[in-house]
């Protein structure tokens, strides 16, 4: 059997592992220079527990997020070979309650408080299956002293500390290179694009373009991983599908802080458009804020190929605006130049999900993240992995429809 995956990002790359790991050939063929190049290291890659997500009043999307939660340190320690204290984790990120939210602290911090339970019944019996961190642990809420002494309390209403944490993508990333060029059941073919093809009653034909010229394969299974063009490749395969949904191109800021500088609290900003701080302990630090990060939105089928890092003066004015805006927030960042920090990038890639509002719509689509997965027809399956919390799981889900472990 040879199954071609179709995308080379964090998706493709884990079920390509996930395959081969069941004895199975697989081509991974990916459109650009090299795999994990774009969105796969373009983000904060935090490994959700659900806490993110109080809009969804029916917990679906929190029940989804810890499938996937619990399964990635797992995953990713049986296919590198490493403990889960070896990946490159954050410091424990804080919620805190922006004095503009679209809810308020009370409802922040009962929705906290039944997404914990919802976490300790999954993990119970898996005690280290988060990273090794204890899961008991209940969000706790700050006192006013301890609320003034991280946060501005003038624009954060209130503050919630949980275990929840990010892994370093970029870290993450090479590990995962490594691992795939060493795996002599995966062919990895580059600069590739998939432009289409076929389901037929015993395989799917892939239709690429490489090198100038176009070509057609057959294989026993085809799994759509890719990212921003999995939609229109679904289309391509007769697959269209029939709700609303966005791409947007939001861009992140990374840096590393001089030594004498305290680094500042892992901090999620909720509910709205606003943005995150993620402290990794290794010394870097990545900052998102909505207003200035946020710079396209379509509903096309296939968006631009856009830039994942911006040129300046695009560049300087994402830096300038983010770290302004958090650095009123939290005074740990406002007490850092921003010709201060170090390794500063500014990086970006495309976001994917159904909707047809933004999320400044309270009623949006985009504030629940339930309604993804893997969805096959016959040998073609397309992956919806919804956040990057979930490619493990959905990983083991697709390789087990095409060839089921005893």
């Amino acid at each position: 059997m040879q199954v071609a995956v179709l995308g080379g990002g964090l998706q493709g790359c884990c079920t390509a592992l996930a395959l081969a790991e069941r004895g199975i050939a697989v081509v991974l063929i990916d459109r650009n220079a090299g795999l994990l190049s774009r969105t796969a290291v373009a983000n904060e890659g935090k490994i959700h527990l659900g806490y993110m997500y109080a809009a969804d009043t029916s917990f679906a999307t929190a029940r989804m997020m810890l499938k996937g939660a619990l399964t990635f340190a797992p995953f990713m320690s049986r296919h590198l070979g490493i403990a889960p204290n070896r990946l490159s984790l954050s410091r424990p990120a804080t919620y805190v309650v922006h004095r503009d939210s679209q809810h308020d602290a009370d409802w922040i911090g009962a929705y906290l408080g039944r997404t914990h339970q919802l976490i300790e019944d999954a993990a119970r019996g898996r005690p280290a299956a988060y990273f090794g961190i204890d899961l008991r642990q209940a969000p706790h809420r700050h006192s006013q002293a301890e609320l003034g002494a991280g946060f501005d309390p003038g624009q954060a209403l209130a503050a919630f500390d949980t275990v929840e944490v990010a892994i370093d993508p970029e870290a993450l990333a090479a590990m995962l290179l490594t691992r795939l060029a060493a795996d002599p059941r995966i062919e990895i073919r580059l600069e590739t694009e998939v432009v289409g093809g076929r389901i037929e009653e015993d395989g799917v034909v892939v239709r690429s373009r490489s090198g100038g010229g176009t070509g057609e394969e057959r294989f026993d299974h085809a799994v759509n991983a890719l990212w921003d063009g999995r939609i229109a490749l679904d289309a391509a395969m007769g697959q269209r599908p029939r709700r609303p949904w966005l791409h947007r191109l939001k861009y992140g800021v990374s840096f590393r802080i001089p030594q004498d500088q305290q680094p500042p609290p892992s901090a999620t900003f909720v509910s709205g458009p606003f943005g995150e701080v993620v402290s990794y302990r290794g010394g870097r630090t990545y900052l998102t804020w909505y207003p200035a990060c946020l710079r396209e939105i379509t509903d096309v089928e296939r968006p631009p190929h856009w830039d994942i890092h911006p040129a300046d003066p695009l560049k300087s004015e994402i830096a300038e605006r983010t770290l302004a805006a958090l650095g009123a927030i939290v005074p740990a960042l406002g007490a850092i130049g921003l010709s201060e920090l170090l390794d500063l990038k500014v990086k970006g890639g495309p976001i994917v999900a159904w909707g047809a509002t933004d999320i400044t719509d309270p009623a949006s689509e985009l504030h629940r993240r339930f309604e993804i997965g893997v969805t096959s027809v016959g040998r073609y399956h397309s992956v919806d992995p919804g956040k990057l919390t979930m490619a493990p799981f959905f990983a083991d889900v697709c390789a087990d429809r095409i060839a089921p472990r005893a």
